[in-house]
C-alpha cells in the first residue's frame, strides 16, 4: 500500500501579492499609539485607519476606490478627547463604524457615502460606562446594533446600540486585563484572554464561565484567541522562554491541546484572522513583515502550515476584508490592508485556478448583511445562526442605511418588561403606546433635521451672494 506523501488540499497553493503601487493608499500619517489592536478596519465599502491626530483622536475614511495619495486636508472622524484606540465596522451596516478610546468612551459613527466636506465630529452615539480606557471593540455576529466592548476597568460591557442602553455588564469575572475578546459564529459564547493567563470560555447571558485553562501559553506576554468553524478555540501567546506559540484547544477538554506549536523568537504579539469559510487563519505580527497561514483541519497535526507572505516592510497593523468584499473572479480568498508609516497597502490572497468559472468549491455560502435576530431577541435567550448570501453573482453594498437610535424614556417609571417572557394581550396597549412615542420622536427629529439643512442651504446660498457681489 502506497503512502501518501503529500497532504490533499485546495489550499496549499494559496499565495498572496501585494497590490500594485498606484492601488495604495499614501500619505496616511498611521497613529503611533502603543496598543495591541489592528489599527485598521475594512468593508466592502470603507477603509479606516486610526491617524495620529493633535488634541484628541481620529481615524480616516476612505472609500475603497479613493486609492493613491490622499490629500492631508481629507476630513477625519474626530470627537474623542484621548487617542482612539480600536475600531470596527458594523457587520449588518456598511456605513455605521464604533470607535473606542482612552477617553473611557466608545461612539458610533454614521459614514455617508460621499466625501464629507469637513471632519465628521458628532457621533450617532456616545455610550459610556466603562471607568478607563477602552482597547477593545466586537459587533454580534447575528444580532443588530448588539456591540460589545472591554476596558481597562476588566469589564466587557454589551450595548444596545439602537437604544444607548447597557445589556450586560460582565465585571466580576476577569481580576486583571483583557487582552482580546471574540464570539463563537452564532453569538451564544465569548473566548477571552486575561493577563492573568486564564482563556475562559463565557456563556454573557448568564454571567457565567462555562470552560476555563490557565497558562496555555505560558510566557507573561499578550494571549489571543478566535473560535474556530468547529467550536475549538484558537489561541497565540508565547512560551516561558519568550517563544511565540500557537495552539488548538477543545473547550470540552481543555486539560491537554489538541495542537501546540513554537514559532519563533519574536516580541511582536500574533494578531490571528481567521476564515471559517477555509478554515484558514492567518498569522500578523506587529512590527513583523510577514504573514504566515495556517489550515485548520480534524487530522493531525491539525493545523497545517501552508505557507508565508514576506515583504521589506513592517506591519504597524492590518485590516481583514470579510468574505463578501472579495473578487470571485480572481479567486481570491482574502485580502489584507497592511498599513505602513506612511501608507496602507492591500495585500491579494490567491488560489492559483485556470478556469474562469465561479469556483463554488472556494466560495460557499457567506454570512451577509442581514441580521438573524434583533437585540431583545438575542438577550432573551434566543441564537441564530449569520444570514447566509452566495457570492456566485459578485457582491453589491446595499445603499446607504441610517442607524437610528431611539433612547428609551429615562422617566418612564414603568418596570421593563422581563426579556425572557413573551409578551401577554394584557401588555398590548403599552407596546402601541411605545410606538406611538417612538414615530413621534422619529417625526420630531426630521423636522429639526430638515430644518438644520434648510438654514444651512441658506447660509450657503448668502455666502454664495456675497461671493457673486464680491467679484462684480
Amino acid at each position: 500500500m502506497s503512502r501518501r506523501v503529500v497532504r490533499q488540499s485546495k489550499f496549499r497553493h494559496v499565495f498572496g501579492q501585494a497590490a500594485k503601487a498606484d492601488q495604495a493608499y499614501e500619505d496616511i500619517r498611521v497613529s503611533k499609539v502603543t496598543w495591541d489592536s489592528a489599527f485598521c478596519a475594512v468593508n466592502p465599502k470603507f477603509l479606516a485607519i486610526i491617524v495620529e491626530a493633535g488634541g484628541g483622536g481620529a481615524f480616516i475614511v476612505l472609500p475603497l476606490a479613493k486609492t493613491g495619495r490622499v490629500d492631508k486636508n481629507y476630513p477625519l472622524v474626530t470627537g474623542h478627547t484621548g487617542p482612539v484606540l480600536d475600531i470596527d465596522w458594523c457587520p449588518h451596516n456598511d456605513n455605521v463604524i464604533a470607535s473606542a478610546s482612552d477617553d473611557t468612551t466608545v461612539m458610533v459613527w454614521q459614514i455617508p457615502d460621499y466625501t464629507p466636506v469637513r471632519n465628521i465630529t458628532e457621533p450617532v452615539i456616545t455610550l459610556e460606562g466603562h471607568s478607563k480606557r477602552v482597547g477593545i471593540l466586537s459587533w454580534h455576529p447575528t444580532a443588530r446594533n448588539v456591540l460589545l466592548s472591554a476596558g481597562g476597568d476588566n469589564v466587557i460591557i454589551i450595548w444596545n446600540v439602537g437604544t444607548g442602553e447597557v445589556l450586560l455588564s460582565l465585571d466580576d469575572i476577569h481580576p486583571d486585563v483583557i487582552h482580546s475578546v471574540c464570539w463563537n459564529s452564532n453569538g451564544s459564547l465569548l473566548a477571552t484572554t486575561c493577563k492573568d493567563k486564564t482563556l475562559r470560555i463565557i456563556d454573557p447571558r448568564k454571567s457565567q464561565v462555562v470552560a476555563e485553562r490557565f497558562a496555555a501559553h505560558e510566557g507573561m506576554r499578550p494571549m489571543r484567541a478566535v473560535f474556530t468553524r468547529l467550536g475549538h478555540i484558537f489561541t497565540t501567546g508565547f512560551t516561558r522562554m519568550s517563544q511565540r506559540e500557537l495552539g488548538l484547544w477543545d473547550p470540552n477538554n481543555f486539560e491537554e491541546p489538541v495542537a501546540l506549536q513554537e514559532m519563533d523568537t519574536s516580541n511582536g504579539v500574533l494578531l490571528p484572522f481567521y476564515d471559517p469559510d477555509s478554515s484558514i487563519v492567518y498569522l500578523c505580527g506587529k512590527g513583523d513583515s510577514s504573514i504566515r497561514y495556517f489550515e485548520i483541519t480534524e487530522e493531525p497535526p491539525f493545523v497545517h502550515y501552508l505557507n508565508t507572505f514576506s515583504s521589506k516592510e513592517p506591519q504597524r497593523g492590518m485590516g481583514f476584508m470579510p468574505k463578501r468584499g472579495l473578487d470571485v473572479s480572481k479567486c481570491e480568498i482574502a485580502r489584507f490592508y497592511k498599513l505602513h508609516e506612511r501608507k496602507c497597502e492591500p495585500i491579494i490572497m490567491t488560489v492559483p485556478r485556470k478556469s474562469d468559472l465561479f469556483q463554488d468549491d472556494l466560495y460557499p455560502d457567506t454570512p451577509g448583511p442581514e441580521p438573524a435576530l434583533e437585540a431583545d431577541e438575542w438577550l432573551s435567550g434566543q441564537d441564530a445562526e449569520p444570514v447566509l448570501i452566495s457570492l456566485k453573482e459578485g457582491y453589491v453594498p446595499p445603499k446607504h442605511r441610517e442607524l437610528r437610535v431611539t433612547k428609551r424614556n429615562i422617566l418612564d417609571v414603568r418596570p421593563p418588561a422581563s426579556p425572557r417572557r413573551s409578551q401577554s394581550a394584557s401588555e398590548a396597549p403599552l407596546s402601541q403606546q411605545h410606538t406611538l412615542e417612538t414615530l413621534l420622536e422619529e417625526i420630531k427629529a426630521l423636522r429639526d433635521r430638515v430644518q438644520a439643512q434648510e438654514e444651512r442651504i441658506t447660509a450657503l446660498e448668502n455666502m454664495l451672494c456675497e461671493l457673486v457681489d464680491g467679484t462684480d
